[in-house]
């Protein structure tokens, strides 16, 4: 049974989402707060999270961040306002979805089952590919850092391959330069954030035909970056 961990602090909301879930085969966990959200999350395994972009001690965003920072597992987020700044911070962060309140139980429940069945699917053919990721022209494998393109073996450095791999593990999601720097250098490293886009711009000038309009690793202006799989 996949389990859910739901964090609203509408109480009667809340409520009434964890019982339609659980009629439609989930196990759901449902929280009030940032904290509480967080807690849970580290002490327990779930299929997906759901969570509200206002929650009373802090922001949803601040626990997608978190999330994301530790699972690549499907994050679906919840609010009442519907401006697109909300959207872009919260898909920047790495959410998978986003759904304006109000709406339909259903609806939510069949956009959760959607996300984790593609997400199964992603899991398994990463496996049965043993960490070989292809993208038309593009043939990453994770077991031996190498990278190449057109047939021919491209030359990254460590810090190039763990940024395009690290993109191209989660196709069109959005990452800002500080997610992508945590990842790469950690957090306690001390230096410039600009050396991502340094990094991204040498990754393009080995992989693109034409680094200047990419096909592969497109910029999100005042976002960040994301990794597409071309036609």
């Amino acid at each position: 049974m996949d389990k859910i961990l739901l964090v609203d602090d509408e109480i009667e909301l809340a409520n009434m989402i964890k019982e339609y879930l659980k009629n439609e085969g989930f196990e759901v966990l449902t929280k009030y707060t940032l904290a509480d959200g967080k807690e849970s999350f580290d002490n327990n395994s779930f299929s997906a999270v759901v969570l509200d972009i206002n929650l009373p001690d802090g922001s949803g965003l601040d626990l997608c961040k978190y999330v994301r920072d530790k699972s690549d597992i499907p994050i679906l987020m919840l609010s009442a306002r519907s401006g697109d700044v909300d959207k872009i911070m919260g898909l920047g962060l790495g959410s998978d979805d986003y759904i304006t309140k109000p709406f339909s139980a259903s609806e939510l429940s069949a956009r959760i089952r959607a996300h984790i069945n593609r997400y199964n699917r992603l899991s398994n053919n990463q496996n049965e590919n043993k960490g070989i990721k292809r993208f038309k022209d593009l043939v990453i494998d994770e077991e031996s850092y190498e990278v190449f393109y057109n047939n021919e073996k491209i030359e990254l450095t460590a810090k190039e391959f763990q940024i395009l791999n690290y993109l191209s593990s989660h196709p069109n999601r959005v990452y800002t330069k500080e997610q992508l720097f945590n990842h790469v250098w950690g957090f306690d490293y001390y230096g410039d954030m600009n050396t991502v886009t340094v990094h991204i711009r040498k990754i393009r000038e080995k992989i693109e035909i034409n680094s200047k309009k990419p096909r592969y690793i497109k910029t999100v202006w005042g976002v960040g970056y994301k990794f597409e799989n071309p036609e």
